[in-house]
């Protein structure tokens, strides 16, 4: 596709998303839903609350469930030892993101890398 053509893409793109954008903000219920929200907020800012506690207020059962969502604890990733036959280097990595590790992915191939995992 050229620049051009890719341009009045994107133009006529922009077009509608604004044309929808207007319509939006001439939405009774977007207005109201809107008003709500910013009624809500400074409500909670005068007595210093927060949507959590308003919840464990309204309904505590879903806090003792843990309905709301949170994020599980994330298992600390092990350390991993790979020794390079061809060179002697040792190389502790606890992901593939390791710079050294990439250079020998991208040179040998990664399974073969994986065969010099040594932990």
């Amino acid at each position: 596709m050229s620049r051009l053509a890719e341009f009045r893409l994107l133009e006529q793109q922009l077009a509608a998303q604004l044309a929808e954008l207007e319509a939006l903000k001439n939405d009774s219920a977007l207005k109201q839903e809107m008003e709500f929200e910013t009624k809500l907020r400074s409500l909670l800012n005068e007595y210093g609350y927060s949507l959590r506690h308003v919840i464990q207020i309204l309904d505590p059962q879903s806090v003792d469930s843990g309905s709301i969502a949170q994020k599980p604890a994330r298992k600390a990733r092990v350390v991993k030892t790979y020794k390079n036959p061809h060179s002697g280097e040792i190389v502790q990595a606890k992901g593939g993101n390791q710079r050294m590790l990439k250079a020998w992915k991208a040179e040998y191939g990664a399974e073969v890398v994986e065969s010099w995992l040594t932990t």
